[in-house]
């Protein structure tokens, strides 16, 4: 853990992107917030190391989700964006971690909530950081690692009082249609690293993939089969 409050991961970021070359332990707004997620998911979210971390991370938020910040080891590292802008897939990662939490109806909640779906509702005009929410962004992949439809509605259908804003049930639509007759949802989209996995078939419907899908969908109380 760092004198901080996230826990740390060997990094290596090389010079021509701000770091040292270096492996060394450090962390980042992208990979920090899920760190504290597995150690919540293992029971541990109330123990005093994870709530310094949720709390230090927390308290990185601004007005417009949460920016690319790095811990001081990795010096002036910074993604490819405007330093004023939300990076989306920091402010996903962050929304995930509360989710599980007593701060999932915080401000901070809400805020990046409303980060996420204003990106989605300009989507076509802001791409803050490179990521888009285009045709790749709206294609089906697992597991749940990207800046992606699936990820993103996994995410904010954990938050009751978003199950009714206009921007969420369009992402909803989107997915549901996406179903075929017998509910069944397939991959579309494929990192070759999951080629030989169940959820890494393009040809058959994927067991991982539905489920996944289903969760998000029964959450929204809705069906993949309404539209017929």
């Amino acid at each position: 853990q760092s004198a901080e409050g996230p826990f740390q991961l060997p990094v290596n970021t090389p010079v021509h992107y701000g770091g040292t070359g270096q492996e060394q332990w450090a962390w980042a707004l992208c990979d920090a917030p899920l760190v504290a997620f597995a150690l919540v998911k293992f029971g541990l979210g109330h123990e005093r190391p994870v709530r310094a971390a949720i709390d230090h991370l927390t308290h990185l938020q601004r007005q417009n989700g949460w920016p690319c910040v790095v811990s001081k080891e990795l010096g002036k590292f910074r993604g490819p964006g405007r330093k004023d802008d939300p990076c989306p897939y920091a402010s996903l990662v962050m929304l995930k971690l509360l989710s599980q939490t007593e701060g999932s109806d915080s401000p901070a909640a809400r805020s990046g909530a409303e980060t996420l779906l204003t990106l989605w509702q300009e989507s076509l005009a802001r791409h803050p950081y490179m990521f888009f929410m285009g045709t790749d962004f709206r294609k089906l992949k697992s597991p749940l690692v990207w800046y992606d439809l699936l990820h993103v509605l996994d995410v904010l259908t954990h938050f009751p009082w978003l199950r009714k804003d206009s921007r969420l049930l369009e992402m909803v639509s989107l997915l549901r249609n996406k179903a075929d007759q017998e509910g069944r949802f397939k991959i579309e989209s494929v990192w070759t690293a999951w080629k030989d996995w169940e959820f890494g078939q393009k040809n058959a419907p994927s067991r991982w993939l539905t489920l996944t899908a289903w969760r998000i969908l029964q959450r929204m109380d809705a069906s993949p089969l309404e539209n017929g």
